[in-house]
C-alpha cells in the first residue's frame, strides 16, 4: 500500500458550474432539498447571496451561502457530504463564512437551525452563536421548531480573538 499525501481543502466562491455537486449535498443532508434552479437563481440574480464551497481534490463536499440584509449576514444554507462530516469541514467552512461576513461589511451573523440538530448547535455555539429566539413549526417537511441563533458583534475584540484561535486550530489541524 501506497501511503497518499492528505487532500487539501480548498473553499471557493460557488459558480453555476458547482450546481449539480451542491445539490447532490443538498439531497444527501436534507429531507426537503432546493432544486437547481433555487441556487441558479441566487448565484445569476439575488445581489444580496454569497456561497461558498468546499472541495477536497475535485470533489465539492461541503457549501453554504448567506445573504447579506444591511449589516447582518444571514446563513441561508450550510451542508456537509454525509462522509466528510466530524472532520472539521463545517468548521472551516463557517470560519471562512466568518471571515466573508466581515469582509462584505456585517456587523453580525444570523441562522436558523433545527432544535434536533445537536451538532450543528454545537458547531455554531463554538463560533459565538448563541440562541435568541425560535420560529415555531418552521420546517415544512415535518413542522419542526427552528432555533435563532445570532453571533456576538462580528467587529468585538471577543469575536477577533475567537476566530482567530479557531483559524489558528484548523490551520494546524488541516488534512
Amino acid at each position: 500500500m501506497v501511503a497518499r499525501p492528505p487532500l487539501r481543502l480548498r473553499i471557493e466562491p460557488m459558480t453555476v458550474a458547482d450546481i449539480p455537486d451542491v445539490h447532490r449535498i443538498e439531497a444527501a443532508s436534507f429531507p426537503m432539498p432546493w432544486p437547481d434552479y433555487a441556487f441558479r437563481q441566487e448565484l445569476d440574480s439575488n445581489r444580496l447571496a454569497r456561497y461558498l464551497v468546499v472541495r477536497a481534490g475535485d470533489e465539492a463536499v461541503a457549501y453554504a451561502g448567506v445573504w447579506l440584509m444591511v449589516d447582518e449576514a444571514h446563513v441561508t444554507t450550510f451542508a456537509v457530504l454525509p462522509s466528510w462530516r466530524r472532520r472539521g469541514v463545517g468548521a472551516r467552512l463557517l470560519l471562512a463564512m466568518m471571515q466573508m461576513a466581515v469582509d462584505i461589511g456585517a456587523r453580525v451573523a444570523t441562522l436558523e437551525v433545527r432544535l434536533s440538530n445537536v451538532a450543528a448547535r454545537e458547531l455554531y455555539r463554538r463560533f459565538g452563536f448563541r440562541p435568541v429566539g425560535l420560529r415555531p413549526r418552521y420546517y415544512s417537511d415535518n413542522g419542526e421548531d427552528a432555533l435563532i441563533m445570532t453571533s456576538a458583534q462580528l467587529d468585538s475584540e471577543e469575536m477577533r480573538k475567537r476566530l482567530a484561535a479557531l483559524a489558528e486550530h484548523y490551520r494546524e489541524a488541516a488534512p
